[in-house]
């Protein structure tokens, strides 16, 4: 039996992982990571990959990060939450893909222990809901300044259903992002 249960989100590649916990009295045990990821974690032209990067972040209540994408060198993340909770979003911009455009979002929180595994291809971005949150995430490629892009995270074509509680805190680089019709890039 595995350690793991891939859940499928109704987007291609785009997986919930829900690890087995083992608790007792003392606390708690899990895998975050092994070989059964292995089938599950590709480059855009099909061919298997692997983490190369573990990459952590602290923010903030009402914190926005994203949607973010690196065109030349897109990244695939296996993303959890260590501390707090997060409502995460993975947004399809692959061209030839039946759901271009199409999102889904889930809450991550250290609770629930849950991951997800946003393929190459896809835009990315979280919102913290709770007082803090520690988020980390593995990537497949390295961080490249040069090939990073921004998809406006309230872009209503795209029609994400943030759980917006409050003011949305967004960096300079996350105002200047794009609506999805006038990106001009997909992968």
């Amino acid at each position: 039996m595995g350690k793991f249960k891939f859940i499928e989100t109704g987007i291609k590649d785009l997986l919930v992982i829900e690890p087995t916990v083992f608790g007792d009295a003392r606390g708690y045990f899990m895998e975050t990571f092994n070989d059964e990821f292995a089938p599950y974690i590709k480059h855009l032209d099909g061919s298997r990959a692997t983490f190369i990067q573990d990459n952590e972040s602290c923010s903030r209540r009402g914190v926005l990060r994203g949607l973010h994408f690196q065109k030349a060198n897109p990244q695939g993340k296996l993303v959890r939450v260590i501390n707090g909770a997060v409502f995460d979003v993975a947004v399809d911009l692959r061209k030839d893909s039946e759901t271009f455009g199409k999102w889904y979002g889930i809450e991550l929180s250290a609770e629930n222990k849950r991951q997800f595994y946003v393929p190459e291809g896809f835009a990315h971005g979280f919102y913290v809901m709770s007082e803090s949150a520690t988020f980390v995430y593995k990537c497949t490629r390295l961080y490249d300044p040069i090939s990073e892009g921004s998809l406006l995270w309230n872009d209503p074509e795209v029609g994400i259903e943030w759980p917006v509680d409050g003011e949305v805190l967004l960096s300079e680089k996350d105002k200047k992002g794009l609506p999805l019709k006038d990106l001009g890039f997909t992968f």
